[in-house]
């Protein structure tokens, strides 16, 4: 799908948040490919690229030491570590996208989305469920992960799952097309609210 940002107004953000093993990075994909505005925000993180990854296409992979400087030098609107790893989101790469017309899809832990909500109090914010919590942990055997690593997501997953209600929206991913289907909806809702109508329309 072509898409195609609109210059004469400010884009939006929408921020995801799930559970590890949610199915939260394959939807974010086939949503930004259905939708005609929506662009994917690319976070920086120090983790290695993993097999099938493109550097600068699904994260910016810096070194610990780069990603340190960006801090000093408050370049990130948020950051967190995960797992042993840092993930930021970049203020210049927000801002100019924004400033461009274009709607962001940011996929961020919930210490992210409170931080990015005060910034941007307008912001949608959507956090997605697995059916239960055994079906994440088959998920996540599934997909070969490690014992160890399995238990530290699924002890992640119940703090995570904590934090449902500061969110606009909350999704359970039981079935893939359904669940896209809910998500575009939620876009196309907020662009039908008064004040998106009247920058659209000039009114």
């Amino acid at each position: 799908m072509n898409k195609e940002a609109n210059p004469d107004r400010k884009g939006r953000l929408f921020i995801f948040s799930a559970p590890s093993g949610a199915g939260k990075t394959t939807l974010l994909e086939a949503l930004v490919k259905s939708s005609p505005n929506l662009y994917h925000s690319i976070s920086h993180t120090t983790r290695k690229i993993r097999k099938n990854e493109a550097n600068g296409s699904d994260y910016h992979f810096i070194s610990t030491a780069i990603f340190r400087k960006m801090i000093l030098e408050n370049n990130f609107f948020e950051h967190a570590t995960v797992f042993g790893h840092q993930y930021g989101t970049s203020k210049s790469d927000v801002e100019r996208q924004l400033a461009e017309g274009k709607n962001l899809a940011l996929d961020i832990d919930w210490q992210g989305a409170r931080s990015l909500k005060k910034t941007f109090p307008e912001s949608i914010s959507v956090f997605i469920l697995p059916p239960s919590l055994h079906s994440l942990r088959d998920r996540l055997i599934k997909r070969g992960d490690e014992q160890a690593e399995i238990v530290a997501r699924m002890n992640e997953a119940r703090n995570e799952i904590r934090h449902f209600e500061e969110y606009d929206y909350l999704i359970f991913n039981k079935e893939f097309d359904q669940t896209l289907s809910q998500l575009e909806a939620i876009l196309e809702v907020s662009a039908l609210e008064t004040e998106k109508q009247k920058a659209k329309y000039k009114q």
